[in-house]
């Protein structure tokens, strides 16, 4: 089968077309028929090297990718998801544990694949399961009740836009930020408050919150720059390993989205919520795997709204 790989880290130029084998499934596994991945900022962290360490298990070419939607077309012995050949599903895949989501043909855990959300395509329903899940978790992690208030950064970016849509479900008071050109974008995602985005924000929540937020999603990575904006007590979550210094009794978490890997009830809540019209599908645009070195660089350009996805 055909997937994108690299035998060699460095620029979206060691991107290439490349044949590995076929497999099938195993015990409590399925297997499916690759439509769609996603391209994200993990991706060039493995491609970049940022992550070699997580591919000393593997031999090259390195397959990367978090997120795919396809068919199932084999299931394997003990499977007891409900899920059958022929089902349009999307999974969550750990290029830790894996190869990853750019090929054609995905042997996984069951538990880590659910139905497709219904009426989507399979470029737009590849974007729900590693952001989504990333949201899922970080929420999970702050442990917040109806009437408590959360500051989101980053908030125009996928993780950003369902950790807004989330929240709201869950009767949270939601601030976040934006760019001028973003502003409308994240107040139709849901916030209740946007403020101007940047390395000062937190003065801009304490603005409208002057004791601070009950709890801060940092998808901005503003790190150390935005714990100001949480209360004494509050709690704050962070992306990409950050782990604030203990201060005024804030809890301080990691959110890393494989802890959910394997999460079946996590992942098909969200693609319920999905049909229910709770969380919003964004796709930016789509190319053809042969083209995978192109949509990186798009992505490392920045300013993207919306996935970028590769089509199988």
């Amino acid at each position: 089968m055909r997937a994108v790989g690299y035998s060699t880290y460095g620029g979206p130029e060691v991107l290439s077309v490349c044949e590995i084998p076929e497999g099938h499934a195993g015990p409590g596994e399925v297997r499916i028929r690759n439509h769609a991945a996603t391209v994200n900022p993990a991706d060039i962290m493995f491609r970049t090297g940022l992550l070699a360490e997580a591919q000393k298990g593997f031999d090259p070419p390195y397959i990367v990718g978090m997120e795919a939607s396809g068919v199932i077309d084999e299931v394997g012995e003990g499977v007891a998801t409900g899920v059958q050949v022929g089902d349009r599903v999307i999974a969550l895949v750990d290029p830790h544990r894996e190869l990853g989501a750019y090929r054609e043909q995905i042997i996984i855990d069951a538990q880590s694949v659910v139905l497709a959300p219904k009426k989507k395509s399979f470029a737009e329903a590849c974007t729900l399961p590693m952001n989504g899940m990333t949201a899922r978790r970080s929420l999970d992690l702050l442990n917040l009740s109806p009437g408590q208030s959360l500051a989101v950064t980053g908030a125009a970016g996928a993780y950003g836009g369902y950790l807004i849509q989330l929240a709201k479900a869950e009767g949270l008071t939601v601030i976040a930020d934006a760019s001028e050109q973003d502003e409308s974008l994240v107040t139709s995602l849901g916030a209740d408050i946007v403020v101007r985005r940047g390395d000062d924000v937190a003065t801009r929540i304490r603005e409208h919150f002057s004791q601070g937020v009950d709890g801060l999603a940092d998808a901005a990575v503003l790190n150390e720059r935005a714990i100001p904006a949480a209360r004494d007590g509050g709690a704050f979550t962070s992306l990409r390993g950050f782990l604030g210094e203990a201060q005024r009794d804030i809890r301080f978490y990691q959110t890393f989205v494989f802890e959910y890997y394997g999460r079946f009830d996590k992942l098909d809540r969200l693609r319920q919520q999905v049909d229910d019209g709770i969380l919003t599908l964004r796709l930016a645009a789509t190319y053809p795997m042969e083209q995978a070195a192109e949509a990186h660089r798009r992505l490392e350009a920045g300013g993207t709204r919306g996935r970028l996805v590769l089509e199988f």
